[in-house]
């Protein structure tokens, strides 16, 4: 089955400054794949080379079967977008802004649509410019899954909003995009820890990793070790602990290669005198503040985006 978002060794420079650099991607269909990073990784200016406001400055974008700078009409109509800087036609009612999109989408569905107005609560005789920000990010919402994309990109659409409505916001796009790929890209993954089905990291315009949720929470570990006496920290320090901390009688790292065996028979030749090791697993909300600590030491002076 044919990924409907695929990059290809995307680069995207602005000046002296390199914001995406040979990114590889590509999004299982059906997933609900997350794209997550800190502020200034890069994640809004690769949404934009996907849907051509920003030309890739090498390697190429397939949306759809298409090169992202070869997209038609048609195949817009089949693209949701939702941006948490998104500008809407504020002086539309919200019944108006739904009934001006419908000739633009050949598989509007008006049930459907009738269907978001009721459950987002939203007050269809109200300008938009008179909503709540809630309020506005379930109208631009509800526009985007009312004709059954293909594709759903949404850039941050959960960044400011009460707990409540965000969770409405969610419980609306899982209930009604079940047969739709969904690309949501977060700073924060609490927003979307609870139902992204695959996760990508991207810090400083680089892709560290992308894989399926449940094998990412797997791999990693908080380590903690109990020492007798205090101990150098060894020379041969694995790769994959990273974030370590120590004082004379603890060690504490994080390890995003666990695996037991291995990982306790490392522990044992480098630490022969630990009296005790800690293994804890690692909700994504601390993976993703381990990668970006260990991001930062490692970014070179003016490669950030």
């Amino acid at each position: 089955m044919t990924s409907p978002l695929r990059c290809e060794r995307v680069s995207k420079r602005f000046g002296r400054v390199l914001a995406i650099r040979d990114l590889e991607l590509e999004l299982p269909e059906g997933s609900i794949f997350a794209l997550v990073g800190p502020n200034g990784a890069g994640k809004t200016t690769l949404i934009k080379m996907v849907v051509n406001i920003l030309r890739p400055t090498s390697g190429q974008c397939m949306v759809l079967d298409t090169d992202s700078r070869r997209l038609s009409p048609g195949h817009f109509a089949q693209i949701g977008y939702v941006s948490e800087n998104q500008e809407l036609p504020e002086w539309m009612t919200v019944n108006y802004f739904l009934d001006y999109l419908r000739p633009f989408y050949p598989s509007w569905d008006d049930a459907l649509a009738k269907e978001l107005l009721r459950d987002f609560q939203l007050p269809v005789d109200r300008r938009l410019r008179e909503l709540s920000r809630g309020m506005k990010m379930k109208a631009a919402l509800a526009s985007s899954l009312a004709y059954h994309p293909r594709l759903i990109l949404l850039d941050e659409p959960f960044s400011g909003l009460d707990a409540l409505v965000r969770e409405e916001l969610i419980e609306g796009l899982l209930e009604r995009a079940a047969d739709t790929t969904i690309l949501v890209s977060s700073h924060d993954l609490a927003d979307i820890e609870t139902f992204a089905s695959h996760i990508g990291f991207l810090d400083s315009g680089r892709l560290q990793f992308s894989e399926e949720a449940t094998t990412l929470t797997q791999r990693f570990r908080e380590i903690e070790i109990t020492l007798r006496t205090p101990s150098p920290l060894p020379s041969n320090w694995p790769g994959s602990w990273s974030n370590t901390q120590t004082s004379d009688s603890m060690v504490r790292f994080v390890d995003s290669r666990f695996d037991s065996e291995r990982t306790q028979s490392a522990i044992t030749q480098l630490f022969p005198a630990a009296l005790h090791v800690s293994v804890n697993p690692m909700p994504l909300r601390d993976i993703f503040v381990a990668l970006a600590r260990e991001g930062r030491k490692s970014a070179l002076p003016g490669e950030q985006s």
